[in-house]
């Protein structure tokens, strides 16, 4: 099981340096059988990594070549963290607040539309929704005082580890979007297990 891992792994490999390839070349290089190519194929494109198209050729019968998706680039390596990381240190302080504000008033812009009309808990569950959306791996529980969310992953904690205006403006885009207070009692990135919020049920903690 390990080695058909690993073979797929070669092949998503072979396909990011080299382009679109057809089965036969596949096995040549891989030195396995055509058939075994095709076994480790069909698993890639039923995960979704690859998809097949047909090329025809001046001689001979069209072929099918496999490339892959743009899902397959969860498969290898991005350092945007380094880059965005690299361009604050690069930006006054103020300035670094002032743009994770703008970003907090755009996702509230985008968002408020999906609140409107909703209950408490049901807004609390499009949060989670939302944040699930974005990778944050969340789930919400009712409590005696309100609510309580919990985030398991932080795909931004890099940079929310080094500027606490990400961690507050997200803060504060929860009350906006909820009309209600909301208290962070654990944070990914200053070395909590999850990031935790209490919503309070009534508005504004009153």
């Amino acid at each position: 099981m390990e080695q058909e891992s690993s073979t797929r792994k070669t092949i998503v490999k072979m396909l990011k340096t080299s382009g679109p390839l057809g089965v036969s070349e596949m096995a040549k290089r891989l030195a396995i059988t055509e058939m075994a190519v095709r076994r480790h194929l069909n698993t890639l494109e039923r995960d979704g990594y690859i998809d097949s198209h047909i090329v025809r050729q001046s001689m001979g019968r069209p072929m099918h070549v496999y490339r892959l998706t743009e899902a397959a680039e969860d498969l290898f390596p991005k350092n945007y963290h380094t880059l965005a990381l690299d361009l604050l240190g690069e930006i006054d302080g103020g300035l670094v607040a002032e743009l994770f504000g703008k970003r907090k008033e755009r996702l509230l812009h985008k968002y408020e539309p999906i609140m409107e009309g909703k209950t408490l808990e049901e807004k609390v569950e499009s949060l989670a929704d939302i944040q699930n959306a974005g990778g944050y791996m969340a789930n919400w529980e009712r409590t005696e005082g309100g609510f309580v969310l919990q985030e398991f992953n932080c795909p931004i904690s890099q940079v929310a580890g080094q500027y606490g205006e990400a961690c507050e403006c997200e803060q504060q885009l929860f009350e906006e979007l909820l009309e209600t207070k909301v208290e962070r009692t654990e944070c990914l990135a200053k070395g909590g297990g999850k990031c935790v919020y209490h919503i309070a049920a009534d508005k504004k903690g009153k």
